[in-house]
């Protein structure tokens, strides 16, 4: 993607979608990052609804660990790796109250030394809650980011150090939500949706997907 074209695709975005959020369903930072750790290779659909009935009784660190390791996977045991995630979970909430005084530390370092957590689950929590401008690259950023031609990489990371060079300042915070949605809803890997797409006039993709055919 043309630089020149890289400020029109993002505001194309924001008219579209002024205030983008995570999917996920959190009333607390905590919440979203036990959600987010819940996430990996699952659904934010599933994650919400094991979520819905797990935060109204353990919303704190702490009341997660009085659930002890039964209790919380009788919660979660619809989210796929199940066991290994309510592991991490219970033993993040441990260092968090033992180490932090039950509150989730604002800084890379500190979360990424949680159980569990990696530079995505870190980067969610620093942007969606401390509105910081980084770059959480799932499957669907990763797929847009190369597919559009606007940062190319052939590993998450190298898209993200891309996508942290490339995206104009004004867009920073909130551009990793516009293309998980893009990617999500209308990007898709299958068959992308050109035809829907509002930004498919400054994307690299060729030829772009025709609309289906009516009968």
């Amino acid at each position: 993607m043309q630089t020149a074209l890289i400020e029109p695709f993002f505001a194309t975005l924001r008219a579209a979608n002024p205030q983008p959020n995570t999917e996920l369903e959190y009333t607390t930072v905590f919440e979203l990052l036990a959600a987010v750790l819940l996430s990996a290779q699952a659904t934010d659909v599933g994650v919400n609804k094991a979520t819905r009935r797990l935060f109204p009784v353990a919303g704190t660190p702490q009341a997660i660990l009085d659930l002890g390791l039964e209790g919380l996977e009788g919660y979660i045991k619809t989210i796929g790796l199940y066991k290994s995630k309510a592991r991490h979970l219970l033993e993040t909430c441990r260092i968090l109250v033992e180490q932090h005084g039950g509150v989730v530390p604002r800084t890379r370092e500190a979360l990424e030394a949680l159980p569990g957590v990696g530079r995505k689950t870190a980067n969610v929590v620093l942007n969606v809650a401390f509105g910081q401008p980084t770059m959480a690259v799932d499957t669907h950023i990763f797929r847009v980011s190369n597919r559009t031609g606007l940062a190319p990489g052939k590993n998450p990371l190298a898209v993200e150090v891309q996508l942290l060079q490339r995206v104009p300042p004004a867009y920073a915070v909130d551009a990793h939500h516009w293309l998980i949605l893009l990617g999500r809803y209308v990007c898709q890997a299958r068959k992308p949706r050109c035809w829907e797409c509002v930004v498919a006039p400054y994307c690299d993709y060729q030829p772009k997907t025709p609309a289906p055919q009516r009968a």
